[in-house]
Parts: C-alpha cells; structure tokens; sequence
C-alpha cells in the first residue's frame, strides 16, 4: 500500500458513523455524536471536515498489543492528561496531573486510548474554543459516537498502523 492518506467518508442513514478508504481497504468506523462540521467548536461534538495530519501518538504500554508501526508511539503514563479547557495557556495540549482545569485522562479504563494518534486539528496553530483532542482512537463497542474524533476497531487499527506515518493525511469529507 503506497498511499499516505486515509479518507473518511460519511455512512449513509447515520451521522455518527464513516467509511474509511485507505488505499483498498474499505473500514468502518464511528465519527462525532453530531456528525461532521466544517465550523468546529469546543464540545459540539462534531468531528471536523479536514485534512489533518498524523502528528504523533500514544499507547497503552501495560496491554501487549504487539504493534506494528513506523509511527513513534509514546506509552501513556497515569499522569498524562489532555487539556480541553479553552481559556487555559495548555488548551489542546498534553499535560501532566495534578491540573485543575478541564481535561480528559489519556489512560483512559474503556481502552479507547489503547492506540490514540494524535491529528493536527486546532493543536500547531491553536484558537481558543475551536476544538481539541481530535484523535483517530479505538472503538467503542457497537461503534458508539465519539465527542469528535475518528474511531475504528483494534482489529483494524492493526491493519492500517504498519502504514501510518508522521504526516499521514486524516481527511474528513
């Protein structure tokens, strides 16, 4: 597989569900509670129609996932939070507990953060109140709504991570 972007369309009949087309492989997979946006906010629920990035990731180091990627994955630790407060200097940005403002757990207990990539939306150049913590995570069961972010099953996850880089395109249609 040569390609280095995948794409993710929106399913038919249902907002909060997408295709995701990589080179031949066709993925469903589950997208924001509210569908797509092209005019993203904090907390809307919407996962935003872009292009972004792959800039870097996480993984659960405790769960022996046996990984195959070229992609640098960090292992999360028990302090690693993520800052989604948007008057905060740290919005959108790692960062490490004890913090007071608002924020979600990285390693998080449903394991949807077992392999969580980081996507450039909002995170190089940042603007308070449009959007944070974009990631291309793992699914809940019954493909569940994300609160914005591009999820897919671990299953396929392990097929595309051999093929994502730093600087693969995530695009939102």
């Amino acid at each position: 597989m040569q390609s280095t972007m995948i794409i993710v369309r929106p399913a038919p009949r249902n907002k909060s569900r997408a295709l995701i087309q990589f080179d031949t492989l066709r993925i469903p997979a589950a997208i924001g509670r509210s569908g797509r946006t092209v005019t993203k906010l904090e907390g809307d629920g919407a996962t935003p129609v872009a292009s972004m990035k792959v800039l870097h990731g996480f993984r659960r180091g405790e769960k022996p996932l046996r990984l195959q990627t070229p992609l640098s994955l960090r292992r999360i630790g028990a302090e690693m939070l993520w800052c989604d407060q948007p008057d905060h200097p740290s919005y959108n940005r790692l960062v490490k507990a004890p913090f007071r403002p608002s924020h979600e757990e990285m390693k998080r207990a449903d394991g949807l953060y077992d392999v969580c990539l980081v996507l450039d939306w909002n995170v190089r150049s940042r603007a308070r109140n449009r959007g944070s913590a974009i990631f291309f995570h793992m699914i809940k069961p019954g493909y569940e709504p994300t609160a914005g972010c591009v999820a897919v099953h671990p299953r396929d996850m392990r097929r595309l991570l051999p093929f994502i880089r730093k600087g693969t395109v995530v695009r939102v249609l």
